[in-house]
């Protein structure tokens, strides 16, 4: 679904430092030079970066039409 506001764990606000994410991660760096450069540095916010699959474009497609 989409990017969780805040991290399940530690109830930090991680929301607004995806976009920056997704876009280091696609210019080739690293996933743990994205993270340290966007000071992420607690495992359990990083999990939530590491471990997001985005599935809202394949939701769509069974969208209800009515």
């Amino acid at each position: 679904m989409e990017f969780p506001v805040r991290c399940f764990s530690c109830g930090g606000v991680i929301a607004h430092k995806y976009e920056k994410y997704l876009e280091l991660v696609n210019s080739g760096k690293s996933r743990k030079e994205a993270l340290d450069e966007l000071c992420v540095f607690k495992y359990c916010c990083r999990r939530m970066f590491i471990s997001h699959v985005n599935i809202m474009d394949d939701i769509i497609k069974y969208e209800r039409k009515e």
